[in-house]
């Protein structure tokens, strides 16, 4: 499989960047932000099936008459599909190309949405959502990828940026549509609108180019030249990316799973992204982003009150995205990473108390509200991202690719575990006793960041790769030089 990850490939191969056309001709600085716009609408349609089923849950219980067990499937059919859908995501984008596979994508995203809106029964309604989940997986896998390999280095971050903004404004919008319709209890119309955002999302990938790093990895120089020239503003430029791309190409493919059996450093580093993935999805953020309106109505919210509560909680996590985004490289990944995990245990802590005893009033749903409120704003500045980010970084490149879809699997195979048992856990445990669950769970994460993650900011890629090599604690593979140590260490050779 390709190298994949967008903010590793940002950083190890800044030179091998390109930017996307949807034609040929003179380059211009609108187009590489049409083309970053058109496959970052991926993340658009990735938050936007998230976020609608949270809206449009209540309402298929009753049509349906739904056990809350179907309903935990109907969730997290979607989750479990996305986890086999990352696996071959890699697969398909490297034997038939970036574009092809967010092509394909976007077919199964208005395929899975029209099915779901029409469903008659739970099972074709699973289907339809089976549908999304693969949609989800080879899109989140693949979109990142593309713009990091079609966006110029000046660009590349915004555009990821916007990738990651897309996905928490679909949530945001998924919130407010639910929360418009909530009323009428229309729940196809939840589902069926997200047709709309597919059928453009199709439409805009028919004009995506090919990336040119992937083309000159089949061999087509030619073809991969004339995209770079089109899409650079001299030929020079595009000659010598094109050059730099031969020469990175030239280093070998990534060893993969032999290097995973033979070298236990290596092992070190995807167990801890493991363990980072794990931790972010057991933080309890995505009960709140599927469930949203079943939590707020255990707490005693009305039917639209619940809506707009929980697409309250969409712009929060919006807006707080766009904060992470700002000061992820000023303040460092670990008190970020250790920042949001106290806010999170904290805000749980007060979720369960007011749910035990804070009583039913008006000034105990606000407080509910605040609290929950609180929790999505301390993810989103940091357990949100910064997983992501660190699971990219601690990888070598020899196993990069390995690495990264290791943790992609992991972080969707617990997303599915966690939304198809939390009604179950909710029945058995309560309410107070679910949110102190999380709470402790957030807890753990705080432990886990203090010694073993490392901070990583203003840290070369290469200088955390040897680190890691050479074999020096988990926790220090950001360090300069570890304590009592003389000059760095070594860098191993490749």
């Amino acid at each position: 499989m390709p190298e994949v990850d967008p903010v590793v490939h940002d950083r190890t191969t800044e030179s091998t960047s390109t930017i996307g056309s949807t034609s040929t001709g003179v380059s211009t600085p609108g187009h590489a932000i049409v083309v970053g716009i058109l496959a970052a609408l991926a993340g658009l349609m990735f938050g936007l099936d998230t976020g609608v089923i949270a809206g449009a849950l209540r309402f298929i219980g009753n049509d349906f008459n739904a056990s809350p067990r179907t309903q935990e499937w109907i969730v997290s059919s979607m989750m479990a599909a996305a986890a086999v859908g990352s696996l071959i995501a890699g697969t398909i984008s490297f034997r038939f190309g970036r574009r092809r596979a967010l092509l394909g994508s976007s077919i199964l995203f208005l395929v899975g949405s029209l099915i779901s809106a029409l469903a008659p029964s739970v099972a074709l309604l699973i289907i339809g959502r089976i549908f999304l989940g693969f949609a989800v997986g080879i899109a989140a896998f693949t979109a990142p990828l593309y713009i990091s390999e079609v966006s110029a280095v000046a660009q590349r971050g915004s555009m990821i940026a916007c990738y990651q903004l897309m996905m928490t404004g679909g949530i945001f919008l998924s919130y407010v549509t639910d929360g418009m319709l909530a009323h009428g209890a229309h729940w196809r119309w939840m589902l069926g609108l997200m047709t709309v955002p597919a059928t453009v999302f199709l439409i805009g990938c028919l004009f995506l180019p090919d990336s040119p790093r992937w083309l000159m990895m089949r061999g087509e120089k030619l073809r991969a030249r004339k995209v770079m020239r089109y899409l650079r503003p001299s030929p020079q430029q595009a000659d010598r990316e094109i050059s730099d791309i031969a020469t990175e190409l030239t280093r070998g493919r990534s060893e993969g799973l032999s290097f995973f059996r033979h070298n236990a450093n290596f092992r070190r580093s995807v167990g801890l992204g493991i363990v980072l993935q794990i931790m972010q999805q057991l933080t309890g953020i995505n009960v709140l982003m599927y469930y949203a309106p079943k939590v707020f109505q255990a707490a005693n919210f009305g039917v639209s009150a619940a809506g707009w509560a929980t697409a309250l909680i969409g712009l929060i996590n919006l807006v707080a995205t766009c904060v992470a985004i700002v000061t992820v490289d000023r303040w460092g990944r670990r008190p970020l990473l250790l920042l949001s995990c106290a806010i999170m245990t904290g805000s749980m802590l007060l979720a369960g108390g007011l749910v035990e005893y804070g009583g039913h009033d008006t000034v105990a749903q606000i407080a509910m509200v605040g609290s929950l409120l609180v929790f999505v704003l301390g993810f989103a500045i940091g357990a949100g991202p910064l997983v992501w980010t660190l699971c990219a970084e601690i990888q070598p490149l020899r196993g990069r690719d390995f690495g990264i879809v290791c943790s992609t699997f992991t972080n969707w195979a617990t997303n599915w575990a966690v939304s198809n048992t939390f009604l179950s856990v909710l029945d058995t445990l309560g309410e107070a006793h679910t949110f102190w669950l999380f709470a402790g769970m957030n807890a753990l994460f705080i432990v886990i960041t203090l010694f073993y993650v490392p901070e990583t900011k203003g840290v070369s890629l290469e200088d955390i790769e040897s680190h890691l090599l050479a074999g020096w604690p988990l926790r220090d593979l950001g360090a300069h030089a570890l304590p009592g140590a003389s000059g760095a260490s070594p860098r191993p050779s490749r």
